[in-house]
């Protein structure tokens, strides 16, 4: 017997190309299974390389870049689920971002944060696309939708990329 679909963790690199179609996929099965979508995008950690560290001053100041592009990103999602939602509007029979729960945009590593927020949010399924095309494609896709299927119990489907 299926386990009960009733939260999707949608989880995205906010790219052009796999956002609008891995989305799509979310939105159906949100609405297969009248389920609740979060969406998630987390924010890398930035590194820092210096002999002794970083001055307070300079950290004060990435600390409220970071910030702001939180802001960014979550008015970024929001722009994109609306333009998205629009156009499909007429194919769903309704306005696709009543069936958005939340929005996340943590700052971390995305294999953890996309773990972390499926475990506290109770997302029974994860939905991901591959996160960078070109010459690192293979490594990407791999370092992070391999890592998510090896250390989650929770279903994962993965939407890959259309041939050109």
């Amino acid at each position: 017997m299926m386990p009960e679909v009733k939260k999707i963790l949608y989880a995205t690199d906010l790219s052009q190309n796999t956002s609008s179609l891995v989305f799509s996929y979310a939105v159906d099965l949100a609405k297969r299974f009248n389920a609740q979508i979060v969406i998630l995008h987390s924010i890398e950690n930035i590194r820092y390389m210096g002999d002794d560290g970083i001055s307070i001053e300079l950290g004060e100041m990435l600390e409220e870049a970071k910030r702001q592009e939180r802001k960014t990103n979550i008015e970024e999602i929001n722009k994109r689920i609306e333009a998205f939602c629009k156009r499909t509007e007429t194919q769903v029979g309704f306005s696709c971002t009543q069936l958005v729960s939340k929005i996340l945009v943590p700052q971390g590593n995305p294999v953890d944060e996309i773990l972390k927020a499926a475990d506290e949010e109770g997302c029974d399924v994860i939905v991901l696309g591959p996160h960078k095309k070109g010459f690192l494609k293979e490594a990407f896709l791999g370092s992070v939708t391999r890592s998510v299927l090896e250390r989650t119990s929770k279903p994962v489907f993965v939407v890959p990329m259309p041939s050109k």
